[in-house]
């Protein structure tokens, strides 16, 4: 008798289950709303793939969320060209995937890595006269998959730097690692409280990971991001740990605006900074990395609701960059590696072109 494997999402969350990422369905693409969960819970519908480019760009969904987006706006884009010879559904498919790359520039080579196996998957299924929009809705399922037991791995390694009564400090949403460094402390048995900064001007921090820190059963208390160095001080906190939008091969990490802040109070306070991901062959140093501008006006507001007078000048990058001697460790499905070390990641068979390290 044949045993239905676990799917790796099991015990994780709302918000990090497949379906309440992003899902396709004949003809639409249905993404949460993370702009404003948890205060209501809202999906967006895309019914064509430039849609949900649009809604990458505009940060429907984000972390983790966009590369499930853009593989199931590869599979709507494949219905949109059903109809078209083999010839000119490829043509189509390929101008899809250049705009889902484009859709955020910092992590347009992650992007590119997610979008090469939608192509792929839709060549197969040409050939074999399947439906491609299926085709590649099943790669984006195994995708996932795959990217859902390489960060469990990863999460075995980070639980070992959690004491059993710890206390921890997040940056931002780290979307799959948070879940599972959750459920991997649970299953041992180790009591956590976790301590989140509010993450402007989107409020990550305070929405996502608190909200997905509290539905998995922990404590967790929410801060302003100007506390972090009184917390570190008063709340005596063991680890920050965050995910990565990049880890280049040289070391340098780079992650929401804030991080580094961040890691300069921990590394003051003698807390260590453990980034979790895989170095980035494609970002073999930091002169590669390009930091996304974005609309100042949105640091001018909370929420929605204006903050600061009219004629104020606003400034807002997405992600900084912090240095390696900022970094305690880089925790990988292979191991822990100091950041200057990140080689060895490679001679031992690592591959971060593969399932997606996030």
């Amino acid at each position: 008798m044949m045993i239905k494997q676990e799917r790796p999402d099991h015990g994780l969350a709302f918000m990090l289950q497949y379906e309440n990422i992003a899902w396709y369905e004949a003809g639409a693409v249905r993404i949460l709303d993370r702009r404003v969960y948890p205060g209501k819970v809202e999906f967006v519908t895309c019914r064509s793939h430039r849609e949900v480019a649009r809604a990458i760009t505009d940060m429907v969904t984000q972390s983790a969320g966009p590369f499930s987006a853009a593989a199931m706006g590869m599979a709507l884009a494949a219905w949109e060209c059903r109809n078209k010879d083999e010839q000119s559904q490829m043509q189509y498919l390929i101008g899809a995937a250049e705009m889902m790359v484009n859709a955020r520039p910092t992590t347009r080579l992650r992007m590119q890595q997610i979008t090469d196996r939608c192509l792929a998957a839709a060549k197969e299924a040409l050939v074999r006269g399947g439906k491609v929009d299926e085709a590649i809705r099943q790669e984006a399922l195994t995708i996932n998959d795959g990217r859902y037991r390489r960060v469990a791995r990863i999460a075995t390694y980070l639980a070992d730097m959690f004491p059993n009564r710890g206390t921890i400090m997040t940056q931002c949403f780290g979307e799959t690692i948070v879940g599972m460094m959750l459920r991997e402390s649970k299953e041992r048995g180790k009591v956590l409280r976790v301590f989140c900064p509010e993450t402007r001007p989107y409020f990550q921090g305070a929405r996502l990971t608190a909200t997905v820190v509290r539905d998995m059963g922990f404590d967790v208390t929410v801060i302003t991001d100007n506390m972090p160095a009184y917390v570190m001080k008063n709340e005596q906190i063991d680890v920050f740990t965050s995910a990565a939008d990049a880890i280049c091969a040289d070391g340098h990490v780079v992650n929401k605006i804030g991080t580094y802040q961040i890691a300069i109070t921990a590394h003051f306070h003698g807390v260590p900074y453990f980034v979790t991901g895989a170095p980035d062959i494609g970002h073999p140093t930091v002169d590669t990395i390009h930091i996304e501008m974005r609309d100042p006006e949105f640091v001018l507001q909370a929420m929605g609701v204006r903050t600061a007078a009219e004629g104020v000048k606003g400034y807002y990058p997405s992600f900084d960059i912090t240095p390696p001697h900022l970094v305690s460790g880089v925790v990988t499905d292979l191991g822990i590696f100091a950041p200057l070390d990140l080689a060895r990641y490679f001679e031992k068979g690592g591959d971060s072109s593969k399932d997606l390290v996030v």
